[in-house]
């Protein structure tokens, strides 16, 4: 009865059978991997860094791998400079990939999205634990948590913690990394955070010691002197159409080199048009190579924008928060966009 009472504290239960299974993988490894998607956001960093951190207090050796680097605004998560990215160091990486005994698969759920890294994680032989809140998976793995009711990763990273028992294990630094991959990936609790779970969480993280309001401040409120010109430059292209009540801001790469764009020096730019009142949702094109275009969708209330980056931009997400690619030139992705938009006004 006790354990049943335990669980009960949050609202969401994840699978006991799992949990124990994942606890019984992580105690018998030594060698352990965790990766998280290409580009990595302040949840799959978050995340990803907690976890390490609390794999180190069991005693067990662990490594953070990711296909590229971190974007400089999150050098501030503890363990993100211990990080091996592909990019940087390709051959540490693929041999951390080859030795691992259990790999964490975490904010990703499709191996397309570890990029440069997906070869070498399919040759592993090792174990594979996936945690992930996106829709429709289509990821082996020996344990799957997908819970795509959850607004962030770090926060279903909690609920397994403290159902497995290992809270224990959290200190501030590691309690700082989920508070900030819960906070990003919510707009500060902005969007898709009316879950009461969110709350309790946030209380047992205060109790570990974090300072809410210096985090905040690192990751809403600090920009670099380039990172502020390539916003408001953006925000001033910005297009916006009535009839179908959608924002576009397009930066090709000439701009990008104009600003001297760094990896992050736009993130969150596609949600400053929804501040609009007659705004439903806001497309973000960014061209960063000849044949790829990185498409973002933010919408407000019950516009599905994971449609329109499942049926056209080859990737997904959730219904107000979503992201894929183009290949070829941003005039051509443009064009496309524009062809379709009519097609989702009837979810206005």
């Amino acid at each position: 009865m006790a354990e049943v009472k335990k669980h009960s504290r949050f609202q969401t239960e994840l699978d006991p059978a799992m949990v124990d299974r994942i606890k019984q993988l992580v105690l018998a490894s030594q060698e352990i991997v965790i990766t998280c998607h290409v580009s990595p956001d302040g949840d799959a960093l978050g995340s990803s860094c907690a976890l390490c951190m609390v794999l180190k207090s069991l005693g067990k050796k662990a490594n953070v791998v990711t296909a590229d680097c971190p974007p400089k605004s999150l050098y501030f998560l503890p363990g993100v400079r211990d990080i091996v990215a592909a990019t940087r160091h390709t051959d540490r990486a693929h041999e951390l990939l080859g030795a691992a005994d259990l790999i964490f698969c975490l904010d990703y759920n499709d191996p397309k999205r570890i990029d440069r890294l997906s070869d070498a994680f399919m040759r592993s032989k090792a174990r594979r634990v996936m945690m992930d809140h996106h829709l429709d998976p289509c990821l082996e793995a020996d344990v799957a948590i997908s819970k795509s009711e959850i607004s962030s990763t770090s926060a279903l990273l909690y609920l397994f913690l403290w159902q497995a028992g290992w809270t224990r294990y959290l200190n501030r630094s590691s309690a700082a990394c989920i508070y900030t991959g819960m906070m990003t990936d919510t707009g500060n609790f902005s969007y898709n955070s009316n879950d009461p779970d969110l709350y309790l969480i946030i209380h047992d993280l205060l109790r570990k010691g974090i300072d809410k309001d210096n985090l905040y401040k690192l990751v809403m409120n600090t920009s670099t002197e380039t990172r502020l010109r390539i916003m408001g430059y953006g925000q001033y292209k910005m297009q916006y159409i009535p009839d179908h009540k959608v924002a576009i801001i397009l930066l090709n790469e000439d701009e990008l080199r104009e600003f001297d764009y760094t990896k992050g020096d736009t993130e969150g730019l596609v949600n400053t048009p929804l501040a609009i009142p007659e705004i439903t949702y806001s497309v973000f094109m960014r061209q960063d190579s000849n044949d790829c275009v990185k498409v973002s969708m933010r919408s407000k209330e019950s516009f599905p924008v994971n449609k329109i980056c499942e049926e056209h931009f080859n990737g997904g997400g959730h219904i107000n928060a979503a992201g894929g690619e183009f290949h070829g030139p941003i005039s051509d992705a443009l064009q496309l966009l524009l062809e379709i938009i009519p097609t989702y006004d009837k979810y206005l």
